[in-house]
C-alpha cells in the first residue's frame, strides 16, 4: 500500500498510547468496521531483540491497530480523553516472520463484532507482500470519569 500523506490520520487522536508504547504511527483508512495502519520499525524500539521487531511488538502493534476501530468513538474532539483498554483475549494468533529495523509495516483489521465497550477483531499485518502475523483479538476499552473536585 502507497503512503500517501494527503490521507494520513493522525494516530493520537484515537490512542491512548505515547512513546515507548505507541505501536502504529499512522492510520492510513478509518471507518466504523476497518483501520489501516503504518508503522517503521526503528533501532531504538523497546520490542526490537537482534534487528527484529519481537512477536510481542507484531501482537502489540495489531492490538493497537484494532482499538482504533472502538477508540474513534472516545477521541472525537482535541480535547484531553483519558481511556483505559487491554486486551481480554487473543482468539488465535499465527506469527510467519518478524519485520526487521527499517521495514515499515501496515496493519488491515476489521471488526467482527462489537457489543458496548468490547470487540472482536480480525487482523493482519504485511512488511511489503509478506504476511507476518494474522489473528483475532478481543478487546475492551473505557472512558476514565475525570474526578469532581469536593
Amino acid at each position: 500500500m502507497e503512503i500517501k500523506e494527503e490521507n494520513i490520520i493522525n494516530i493520537h487522536h484515537y490512542l491512548p498510547h505515547r512513546e515507548p508504547m505507541l505501536m502504529a504511527d499512522y492510520i492510513l483508512e478509518l471507518t466504523k468496521e476497518k483501520v489501516v495502519t503504518s508503522f517503521e520499525v526503528l533501532e531504538s524500539n523497546i520490542f526490537v531483540h537482534n534487528n527484529h521487531l519481537a512477536e510481542a511488538g507484531l501482537i502489540e502493534n495489531a492490538a493497537q491497530t484494532c482499538s482504533s476501530i472502538l477508540g474513534q468513538s472516545f477521541f472525537k474532539s482535541d480535547s484531553e480523553t483519558k481511556v483505559i483498554g487491554f486486551i481480554t483475549s487473543i482468539k488465535k494468533i499465527e506469527v510467519f516472520g518478524l519485520p526487521k529495523v527499517g521495514d515499515t509495516i501496515i496493519s488491515r483489521a476489521s471488526l467482527i463484532s462489537q457489543f458496548e465497550n468490547i470487540c472482536h477483531i480480525f487482523c493482519e499485518t504485511f512488511t511489503g507482500d509478506e504476511l507476518l502475523i494474522r489473528t483475532e483479538i478481543n478487546l475492551f476499552i473505557q472512558e476514565i470519569q475525570h474526578e469532581l473536585d469536593p
